[in-house]
């Protein structure tokens, strides 16, 4: 309706504009005429241009949480905040390097003379002073006593040959002098008489602990059981004691196995201890050993027994280790 007033309008004033001005003045306006249709529809809107932008709208209900999105770069430093407020004393430091020395600083006055220090520790011995002047002669001491007898001096010329001397005691005799050269083959001699028939005395024996008889009692004479020579029968097993039959020499050894315990063991000649022998047990097998040359008469008793109680009775034999004790006569008396 509007569109189509104003178009009404426009006609009018265009047919104003052609009717020539006669001096007749215009009368009122007529009454409106009736709206015309309506004209063709306006292009759409859309293609108009583009309007301001409108006012901001309210603020919608919040939506519910996204994702959690990918960690961002590491953005620039910001900026140095203003200085804190002065923190409390730390604790003191570990002391440092010694610096430099400084310059020498202007010397001080004379201080008060302090008091005597303690003894000093005697000095190194100095060098030996120069030969000073003789001093004045003395007066005569007492005299002193006999000094010690000196060093001898060397051997001084020899004197004038005196007169003969009598015949002195004689000498001792003296040590047995080099053995000379083989002399020269003698003669053969005459065949001599028939003579007795010489006699070889024998005696020896050699014995030794098994496993059975290790370990043996203490205070007594050990019985050596294994029998590893004993020809002459001068060793009773069943008593542990060897028997001389023939006057002179012997020599007897032991040799001993030391496992579980200490030992401690004595030689014995007719109930005298005459040699002892003793090895402390270390935590594994150790040996021990002893020996004596023993001059004997016949009848004498000979034999090896423990001294010292239980604690010391170690005396160990098995398949693998020995004990043993032996003897035999050297030569005759």
């Amino acid at each position: 309706v509007g569109v189509f007033l104003i178009l009404l309008l426009m006609v009018r004033c265009a047919a104003q504009e052609e009717i020539p001005n006669k001096g007749c003045v215009c009368g009122h306006p007529g009454i409106p005429g009736d709206p015309g249709h309506n004209g063709a529809p306006g292009r759409d809107g859309r293609d108009g241009l583009r309007g301001d932008k409108g006012d901001r709208g309210e603020f919608g209900p919040i939506g519910q949480p996204g994702n959690n999105g990918h960690k961002g770069e590491k953005g620039e430093p910001g900026a140095t905040g203003p200085a804190g407020l002065k923190g409390k004393r730390g604790e003191n430091g570990d002391l440092g390097h010694p610096g430099k020395m400084g310059p020498q600083g202007i010397q001080g006055f004379v201080g008060p003379k302090g008091n005597k220090g303690e003894l000093g520790l005697p000095g190194l011995q100095g060098p030996k002073g120069e030969l000073g002047p003789p001093g004045p002669v003395g007066i005569k001491g007492e005299t002193g006593l006999r000094g010690d007898r000196g060093i001898p001096g060397p051997l001084g010329p020899p004197g004038r040959l005196g007169p003969k001397g009598e015949i002195g005691v004689p000498g001792h005799k003296g040590n047995m002098g080099y053995r000379g050269e083989k002399g020269d083959q003698g003669d053969i001699g005459g065949k001599g008489e028939k003579g007795d028939a010489s006699v070889v005395f024998k005696s020896a024996f050699s014995v030794g602990l098994s496993a059975q008889s290790k370990l043996p009692a203490a205070n007594a004479p050990i019985r050596f059981d294994k029998i590893i020579y004993n020809q002459q029968n001068h060793y009773d097993p069943q008593t542990g004691r060897f028997t001389c039959s023939v006057a002179g020499a012997y020599f007897f050894t032991y040799h001993i196995t030391v496992f579980s315990r200490n030992v401690k063991v004595a030689l014995m000649k007719n109930g005298a201890k005459l040699l002892h022998t003793t090895d402390n047990y270390q935590g594994s097998e150790d040996q021990a050993a002893g020996g004596a040359v023993l001059h004997l008469e016949a009848g004498d008793k000979v034999w090896l027994q423990v001294s010292g109680g239980e604690l010391f009775n170690g005396l160990y034999a098995d398949d693998d280790d020995d004990t043993t004790f032996s003897g035999f006569l050297i030569f005759g008396a």
